[in-house]
């Protein structure tokens, strides 16, 4: 009987004993992780999961892991050497943070220029920040939310491109969830086109929703727009629209020959340009025209429009 006691405990602490050195072995094994990493808000659980996504050999029990080690750091973290202990790796996540820098896109601003800066203060290809835009983008204009991003200063251009992506989404979604609309349908496009414009137009943020009045009042009368903005997409963002210009742009951005909104946004769009696109001022106005001192003066009538346009000049 003491002998089949014996056993049983030598099996039990066999076990044991392996299941120990299973565990040293596994927290000696090896990981491989790309030089930069990016590490979301939210729970361990979640950082291991974005990191799995990345490419990093991790699992679910590391979570377990890293918990009690600490919390990581949020934001990029520089991977210095690309393959680790999975121990030391996990702890590497507690402790190191990249270096980056801020990269601002200004409400109203294109795509096209704002990748065009990000090439330059980044250092990147300006060519491969394009390719990758147009790989995952889902739109060609108006994917990005303004405001200013923490970029890391040894980073690709794709992964660049699906970070701003991603993060622009999630918060696009935020937003469309508090009209209570799906970001990824008709109506919100048609929302974020008809901000782009007001983005463009308006002298100020007090000033959008009496832009965005005269756009619906125009519509519903079946006026075309004729309004500038629509004119500085892409590379034309901040020049000057001449009527050359008007006359020869045969686009869908044209509101000088084209009825209605354009078909796609013309610019990367603020909250408040969508909330005045959402929650137009009460007006029958039709016409505008930015007076001496900057801020637009607005009527309903064309007579009153020419006398405005004239004092204006003066």
């Amino acid at each position: 009987m003491k002998s089949k006691k014996n056993r049983t405990l030598l099996w039990v602490f066999g076990i044991i004993l392996v299941a120990i050195i299973s565990f040293i072995a596994y927290l000696f094994s090896t990981v491989t992780s790309p030089k930069i990493v990016y590490i979301p808000q939210g729970s361990v659980f979640k950082s291991i999961s974005h990191l799995q996504k990345d490419g990093v050999n991790l699992h679910k029990i590391d979570a377990f892991i890293l918990r009690f080690i600490g919390q990581p750091q949020q934001g990029w973290i520089e991977v210095k050497e690309p393959k680790m202990s999975r121990i030391g790796f996990l702890y590497y996540l507690t402790t190191a943070k990249a270096v980056s820098r801020a990269v601002t896109l200004i409400p109203g601003e294109t795509t096209e220029i704002f990748l065009r800066q990000m090439a330059e203060e980044l250092s990147l290809n300006n060519d491969k920040l394009h390719e990758a835009y147009e790989k995952h983008a889902r739109l060609k204009e108006g994917n990005f939310v303004p405001e200013t991003y923490s970029i890391p200063n040894e980073i690709s251009e794709e992964k660049l491109i699906v970070h701003l992506l991603n993060e622009s989404d999630k918060k696009m979604k935020k937003l469309a969830m508090r009209y209570h609309l799906d970001s990824e349908s008709q109506k919100w496009l048609q929302i974020v086109t008809k901000s782009s414009v007001i983005q463009k137009e308006a002298a100020s943020i007090s000033d959008m929703p009496y832009v965005s009045s005269v756009i619906d009042n125009r519509i519903k009368k079946g006026m075309r727009l004729q309004m500038d903005g629509t004119l500085n997409y892409g590379e034309f963002s901040h020049q000057k629209v001449t009527a050359a210009r008007i006359r020869t742009d045969k686009t869908p951005y044209n509101t000088y020959k084209n009825k209605g909104l354009p078909l796609y946004p013309v610019c990367n769009v603020s909250k408040e340009a969508i909330d005045a696109a959402i929650n137009p001022a009460h007006t029958d106005y039709l016409y505008f025209v930015r007076g001496k001192n900057g801020e637009h003066v607005y009527s309903s009538y064309f007579s009153t429009h020419h006398k405005n346009i004239v004092n204006a000049t003066k």
